[in-house]
């Protein structure tokens, strides 16, 4: 092709490109990127493929159930390229180990489902002088760019400030169009190509967004914050994006403040089994599913009502202050950020079901229905 010879085949077979998420993003860019001649293709990823996740993650198939993302998707790029080096990388991606495992890489792709995630590739990435690809899904849209530190703005200029977590659904949560995850992780694809190649104008300062309803693509320019605080290390992700959930399900200890709204009297969680236990004893409690309205419609536990996250401050009255009061989701992420609302408001017996109704499901009540 005009603009592309034999010296930018050879710059792909040299490339050692890091993927953050075998998912839908994962699912859309690691093939193309394997057919295109990318030497070595890392991969981070700690899930197993799931019914649910086959619509949009079109990496792996029926045959794969069960099996770790990570397996499913070497397989697949195998099949393409069996030559192509994958290095697997089952670890959850944190401040403890981005360093280490970004230096073995010359580019990031981030498919990354979370904010948290997110600023830590992009922090790791500036630390580790490496461009990122991101992208990012949701329902009917995507978005896709490029950040690369010590040549243009980075993630932390377009978004300064985290949203509020209670607003900020992955799409397996809030849903995705299949097609979504294809043209967004193709357009990370090309950009990684044009990033170890030299070829066309990377995405840097710039996102294109996808409106999968109206077919438009639209483009959204950014500059650096001229007195943006430099990055400098690695920090609590969890903790600037929302509510640290470890620390929320972890006890005071000796000499440690119990934060306002809160209770040392009573656990922060409470598992499916204990749930149940309590259930069948006749403990009369308040079940509250912080789902939205379509989720319940899927499957709900027996005796629950349904205040979505995002309706629960404005709720408060529903709450019912004399008894037990659990909160679940489809994980657990959002009522760990529910229980922290309620505690804020001086509710303090309150607890989250550890692994949501997707735990509950499986080892519980076998007759509701997983997605």
């Amino acid at each position: 092709m005009p603009g592309f010879d034999e010296p930018a085949q050879r710059r792909l077979a040299a490339a050692r490109v890091l993927v953050v998420g075998a998912g839908g993003l994962g699912s859309a860019s690691i093939p193309y990127l394997a057919a295109a001649g990318i030497g070595m293709i890392g991969i981070i990823d700690t899930d197993v493929v799931e019914l649910s996740n086959l619509h949009r993650q079109v990496a792996h198939g029926m045959h794969d159930l069960g099996r770790s993302k990570l397996a499913s998707i070497a397989d697949t790029i195998a099949e393409i390229d069996p030559e192509t080096v994958v290095h697997p990388h089952d670890v959850w991606l944190d401040s403890s180990n981005a360093l280490e495992l970004f230096s073995e890489y010359d580019l990031v792709l981030d498919g990354s489902d979370n904010f948290a995630t997110r600023y830590l590739v992009n922090d790791a990435a500036a630390l580790s002088h490496k461009p990122v690809v991101w992208g990012a899904i949701l329902r009917y849209s995507g978005q896709a760019g490029v950040v690369f530190a010590d040549h243009g703005p980075s993630y932390r200029d377009l978004f300064p400030v985290p949203p509020d977590p209670s607003e900020a659904l992955s799409c397996s949560v809030g849903g995705v169009l299949p097609s979504v995850c294809a043209v967004i992780g193709s357009i990370m694809s090309a950009e990684a190509i044009k990033l170890v190649t030299g070829i066309g104008e990377p995405l840097i300062g710039r996102v294109t967004t996808y409106d999968a309803l109206s077919g438009r693509f639209r483009e959204l320019g950014y500059r650096a914050i001229p007195d943006a605080a430099p990055i400098t290390e690695l920090i609590d992700y969890e903790l600037f994006c929302g509510r640290n959930a470890q620390a929320a399900a972890a006890p005071a200890s000796a000499g440690q403040t119990v934060a306002a709204g809160t209770s040392a009297e009573h656990p922060q969680s409470t598992t499916p089994a204990e749930l149940a236990a309590r259930v069948g004893a006749g403990e009369v409690l308040q079940l509250i599913d912080v789902r939205e309205p379509f989720e319940a419609q899927i499957a709900k536990i027996e005796g629950s009502e349904l205040i979505p996250l995002a309706q629960v401050e404005a709720s408060l009255d529903r709450v019912r202050r004399g008894v037990p009061v659990i909160l679940y989701c489809h994980h657990d992420s959002r009522s760990r950020h529910a229980a922290g609302i309620l505690r804020d408001h001086g509710i303090a017996n309150v607890q989250w079901l550890e692994g949501g109704i997707d735990a509950y499901s499986a080892t519980i009540d076998t007759t509701l229905a997983r997605y």
